[in-house]
């Protein structure tokens, strides 16, 4: 599955606040780390466990170059 930074993602379980299942992709490298569109909080995965857990891009962030 194609992920970038800034990208919107959503994933298999819900957050703890209950507020949202989607994601920001906010740093990307070795560990992967999100950041909750429902309460802000943000969380680090290593790539292969962000991968487990990714369900689906909902939205690409356009690319400026």
């Amino acid at each position: 599955m194609e992920y970038d930074l800034n990208d919107i993602v959503e994933m298999k379980k819900e957050h703890p606040c209950h507020k949202s299942k989607q994601w920001r992709i906010i740093r990307m490298g070795a560990d992967i780390k999100i950041k909750c569109l429902g309460c802000g909080a943000a969380i680090m995965f290593d790539r292969s466990e962000f991968e487990k857990k990714l369900k689906k891009v909902v939205e690409h962030h356009p690319k400026t170059e």
